[in-house]
């Protein structure tokens, strides 16, 4: 087999007893890298610190994104749409869609247009960082749209 040592410098092609002798000299793992090639590859490693290094790249990389939902209603307290807003800034530096959704109860949905004054609130306070998916629409006794994180 054509051996790696664990600094990556090549140490050529050596019977595979030495190199599995050198391994446990060494305290180190011998592991096949490139099985297909002739003569195979095998690189002394810590094999547990090399499986653990790629589980942690593997969660560094990106999630997909996820649909979110924040529920708003028409008489919404101010402390209650700072706690919500704080949220939706969390999951949109997350990287996940927002869909914000005015709920209306009883007779509030005769008058809409309170729920488009929060819409347009929570738009105006986001600025320039977001994207609109959809533009706030009301569906039976719901009024919602769908914003993104702006990628620049």
């Amino acid at each position: 087999v054509r051996l790696i040592d664990a600094d990556g410098e090549q140490l050529g092609v050596v019977p595979a007893e030495a190199a599995m002798a050198r391994a446990q000299e060494a305290e180190l793992d011998l592991v096949e890298v490139a099985p297909n090639s002739e003569p195979p590859v095998c690189r002394l490693m810590d094999y547990g610190k090399y499986a653990y290094r790629v589980a942690k790249e593997q969660k560094q990389r990106p999630h997909n994104t996820q649909l979110k939902e924040v529920k708003f209603r028409p008489k919404i307290d101010q402390h209650d749409y700072d706690f919500k807003m704080k949220h939706i800034h969390r999951f949109l530096s997350q990287g996940h869609m927002v869909k914000a959704t005015i709920m209306f109860r009883g007779r509030e949905v005769v008058h809409p247009e309170y729920g488009r004054k929060i819409l347009d609130r929570v738009v105006d306070e986001l600025g320039e960082t977001v994207r609109i998916d959809k533009a706030p629409r009301m569906e039976g006794r719901l009024m919602f749209m769908i914003i993104t994180p702006r990628r620049d």
